[in-house]
């Protein structure tokens, strides 16, 4: 193998172990985001291909910073517009995927509401303000404990 590469053109080389390396190592990353709107209610959503409610997020894109990612997210699912940079509050690892999977947990603090009223769609059926104290039974338990480490309710983990 590497009398073959030998023979190639070096940015070809690197193009190709770099390629290799990431069919090998590859790593996925998503974000997640918390919206609140004023009287404390929390944003989640509901998708059409899984049960349960989560925060609103998705995957990075390439060339995609994180912030970009969890804007373009929100906007996506819920039609909400971010006026100022999406806050990160941590980054964690989600073994449930893979072991090479992290999320990145933004808030929102500062956002526009949607200029129309979400329509169900491909991918999220429903996205809907909760009371604290009032979420869905079938909230997803990372979810949950995501907004419980927020609430003071448990210890920070790095765990997704």
């Amino acid at each position: 193998m590497q009398f073959l590469l030998s023979m190639l053109p070096a940015r070809l080389t690197r193009r190709i172990i770099h390629g290799a390396a990431l069919v090998r190592h590859a790593h996925t990353l998503g974000v997640r985001v918390i919206v609140r709107d004023a009287a404390g209610y929390v944003l989640l959503v509901r998708h059409t291909y899984l049960p349960g409610w989560y925060l609103p997020g998705g995957g990075v894109d390439v060339g995609e910073t994180l912030s970009e990612a969890a804007a373009r997210e929100i906007f996506e699912e819920t039609g909400i517009r971010a006026r100022g940079e999406p806050v990160l509050l941590g980054l964690y690892h989600n073994r449930e995927t893979t072991r090479r999977d992290h999320v990145a947990l933004f808030e929102l603090p500062d956002w526009d509401p949607p200029t129309r009223s979400p329509v169900p769609n491909a991918e999220i059926a429903e996205a809907r303000f909760f009371a604290p104290d009032q979420l869905p039974p079938d909230i997803t338990s990372a979810t949950a404990r995501r907004l419980d480490e927020l609430a003071g309710r448990m210890a920070r983990s790095a765990l997704w």
